[in-house]
């Protein structure tokens, strides 16, 4: 319950910022073009709170935090007498209303170069994107990927770390090839560079599943998992049975323990059944009897869960590092951040139209509020970079010509220059309607996603 309130107060801040930031920048342009904006609501349906300024703006909170939106003055909303109507959006000049429009996805994308112009300067720890094992027979065994190797570069983009390569293989999918740069060991004191090209025929790429890394036979290098306990988690099968931080397991049922991943298996086995552990406490054996809760995994299947945390061993030194700038090159880094990932939200949606892409894919405000919680709890520079994220995913949506997004209204102000008039309104109600029901049908299956993956 705890995390559940947690991840929602994140989500909400979250959102609330980048709904802000987006109505911000409509409001700015419109207020600097001398367009009277009557209202400025974070958020929609009744308001919960509101003040009038002396411009008449009315600013306000709303009931449902989802969504936020400015109104202006429109004289096919208002009957206007003639000294108003300059103070009238569709009274503008078409070039200011369409400056007033993309206002909007700019302000976030404004907003995500200073999100990581700070993030770069404040620093990141990162960890190297060093191959831990190879699956065999998989994409990156036939093309020659081989345990230690570091991935340096995929497609001409630098990956320094694990997230970098994650968003660099997010762009190929649907490529046929896909060309890698890796930093082999010549011998102890010597690194080669190497170039590997995977062929990407066969490449299925499952989420809910597998990480995208993993998807192509790729595993990262992680320490090893120790059998000495790190914690216990409170209110767990593991905290009533009475293990303890320090505990060591030697055996279950019997069965001698030589790798974390032997417990693992054995606890998910054996939901709601008795397992009887042998631990090392203090040099002292002792054994405690395990009945593990049951849970339902992602694919509907009951396994078992005990709630044992193992210790990890250390990082190699030159593994892990900090990602961090100075304040010039933290400008240019996090522009070209910016740029990389409007260029990979702009390749995913055009994927998702063409179907490279399946809509299993989608992901909706459950999943967006448990990525803002999980962030926010690793710390307020991780937190950042996920609002840096999203703030890039709404301005790029925004700017999909779908009537009811600001790129619908983009798309009938371009006409309407091409035209040289004004598009009717009822064409205009007819791209509503069916914008509507696009957006209505891609959130449900955004929402369904959602709740498949809980």
């Amino acid at each position: 319950m705890i995390v559940i309130l947690w991840n929602f107060i994140s989500f909400i801040i979250a959102l609330g910022i980048l709904i802000f930031v987006h109505e911000l920048g409509h409001f700015l342009v419109a207020r600097f073009f001398g367009v009277k904006v009557e209202k400025f609501s974070i958020g929609l349906g009744k308001s919960i709170w509101k003040k009038v300024d002396k411009h008449g703006t009315e600013y306000c909170f709303s009931m449902i935090p989802i969504g936020g939106y400015i109104q202006m003055l429109d004289t096919r909303v208002n009957k206007l007498g003639k000294e108003e109507q300059c103070f009238a959006f569709d009274k503008q000049k078409i070039w200011k209303r369409i400056a007033i429009v993309i206002a909007g996805p700019i302000s976030n994308f404004l907003f995500a170069i200073f999100i990581y112009f700070f993030v770069f300067l404040i620093g990141i720890s990162a960890i190297k994107p060093i191959i831990g094992n190879v699956k065999p027979n998989s994409i990156a065994d036939y093309g020659g990927l081989k345990v230690g190797m570091e991935l340096t570069s995929i497609s001409n983009i630098q990956t320094p770390d694990w997230n970098a390569v994650n968003i660099a293989l997010m762009s190929n999918i649907g490529n046929k090839h896909l060309t890698l740069t890796v930093k082999s060991e010549s011998n102890k004191y010597f690194f080669h560079d190497e170039m590997k090209v995977l062929d990407l025929a066969l490449w299925n790429f499952k989420p809910n599943e597998e990480t995208v890394i993993e998807s192509l036979g790729v595993v990262p290098y992680f320490p090893d998992i120790l059998l000495t306990l790190s914690h216990v988690l409170e209110g767990t099968a593991a905290d009533r049975a009475g293990f303890q931080s320090g505990d060591s397991i030697v055996s279950v049922n019997g069965i001698l323990i030589k790798k974390w991943d032997q417990v693992v298996n054995l606890i998910r086995s054996n939901p709601n059944r008795f397992l009887m552990f042998v631990i090392d406490r203090n040099g002292e054996k002792l054994e405690l009897p395990l009945i593990p809760d049951s849970k339902k995994n992602r694919f509907g299947e009951i396994v078992g869960v005990a709630g044992l945390v193992p210790e990890t061993d250390k990082w190699p030194e030159n593994y892990q590092f900090k990602l961090q700038y100075s304040i010039f090159e933290s400008i240019g880094k996090a522009i070209e951040k910016t740029k990389n990932l409007i260029k990979l939200t702009v390749s995913l949606l055009i994927k998702l139209l063409v179907q490279d892409l399946g809509l299993d894919q989608l992901s909706g405000p459950i999943t967006i509020a448990k990525s803002a919680g999980t962030t926010a709890s690793y710390g307020f520079v991780y937190f950042l970079s996920f609002l840096g994220l999203i703030s890039i995913n709404l301005g790029v949506i925004n700017l999909v010509p779908l009537p009811m997004l600001d790129g619908g209204h983009l798309f009938f102000l371009i006409i309407e220059a091409i035209i040289r008039r004004p598009i009717s309104k009822k064409v205009q109600e007819i791209g509503y309607i069916i914008g509507g029901v696009i957006i209505f049908f891609l959130m449900s299956i955004a929402l369904l996603n959602d709740f498949s993956r809980l």
